[in-house]
């Protein structure tokens, strides 16, 4: 739709044709430094104004770590205030959200030092994300390499725990057809539906900052985060984006307890084929295959959440990304 538009000049690193960028923009300054950059906002999907701040950042950060970025040097703030709310309930909302984004920059060992702010039938917070790096403080998107195998730091599911939620609420939290459905065929519970949540929210939330920040450290070759195009829709744009002609199998899909189930009997959201969006999703990185399980142990010792080995990298001169039919389904 807008590629007759030719944005973009052909200085971008890390993307295929040099124009816009896969995650962020790197562009190399006149004094040899590299600026990477990006923006992304967030849509209420969670009941806490607060988290939905905390996650909005999270989002934000997150295409700076899939760079491998070890910081992120400020950020500027995009708020919507919603105007349909009364004042007082705007106030308390706005500044919770601003509350709960800010808190998210401190935990990044980063500032907001300006941004601009809207009003909107919807209550939105998202932003502008800049690191300023020097040549291998980072990783390029596309050098990926033949062999490599793919780490994901996150599980897979949270769209389908937070519909579960909102089925669950709705009808003054006697829930609706869907939800009734989950219940009569035995699919969830009402715990195992706010576990899930629970769950995602607490994955949301999370800062990828310890998986981008191990990249360089483990030789990452190539990185991307998941997030609205599923992780195949995520993994096809990264292998579309290389230098080499290669391809990535998927062979394993960590998924949140609970989700798959509600998938296959309620709703098909093409969980399982890979398309079902995530919100501040994991990193979906390529590493060394020798390098990885040291990769994982120390990302769990600063987290203290598990990551996954979920597929190689191979060579295909179709760059293609696929899941493998016999794909083994973790619920954790």
């Amino acid at each position: 739709m807008l590629a007759e538009l030719n944005l973009g000049d052909g200085q971008n690193l890390g993307t295929a044709d040099g124009r816009i960028a896969l995650d962020c923009s790197v562009r190399e300054t006149r004094q040899g430094h590299f600026v990477i950059s990006t923006t992304d906002f967030f849509f209420p999907l969670v009941t806490s104004p607060y988290l939905q701040g905390r996650i909005g950042a999270a989002n934000v950060l997150s295409d700076l770590y899939a760079e491998g970025v070890p910081h992120c040097d400020f950020v500027l703030m995009l708020l919507a205030a919603c105007r349909d709310m009364k004042d007082d309930e705007r106030a308390v909302c706005t500044r919770e959200m601003v509350r709960g984004f800010r808190d998210a920059c401190l935990e990044a060992e980063t500032c907001v030092t300006g941004g601009q702010t809207v009003l909107n039938p919807w209550p939105i917070i998202g932003g502008v994300a800049t690191s300023i790096v020097r040549r291998g403080e980072f990783v390029p998107s596309d050098e990926a390499r033949e062999g490599d195998v793919v780490v994901l730091t996150k599980p897979l599911g949270t769209q389908i725990a937070v519909n579960v939620h909102q089925w669950r609420t709705s009808n003054g939290n006697k829930g609706n057809h869907l939800w009734q459905r989950c219940v009569e065929d035995d699919v969830v519970s009402a715990e195992v539906a706010e576990e899930m949540m629970h769950h995602a929210v607490c994955s949301m939330a999370r800062l990828n900052k310890n998986g981008g920040l191990l990249m360089v450290k483990y030789d990452a070759s190539a990185a991307t985060d998941v997030t609205g195009f599923g992780i195949l829709g995520h993994a096809q744009n990264l292998m579309e984006n290389q230098k080499a002609e290669v391809g990535m199998e998927l062979h394993t899909l960590p998924l949140i307890a609970g989700t798959n189930a509600v998938n296959d009997k309620v709703f098909n959201f093409r969980l399982t084929l890979g398309y079902s969006a995530e919100t501040s999703g994991g990193l979906m990185v390529c590493i060394p295959e020798e390098k990885a399980e040291a990769y994982m142990n120390e990302l769990k010792e600063l987290d203290g959440c598990p990551s996954w080995v979920i597929g190689r990298v191979i060579r295909d001169p179709h760059r293609k990304a696929k899941i493998l039919d016999h794909v083994q389904i973790l619920e954790v």
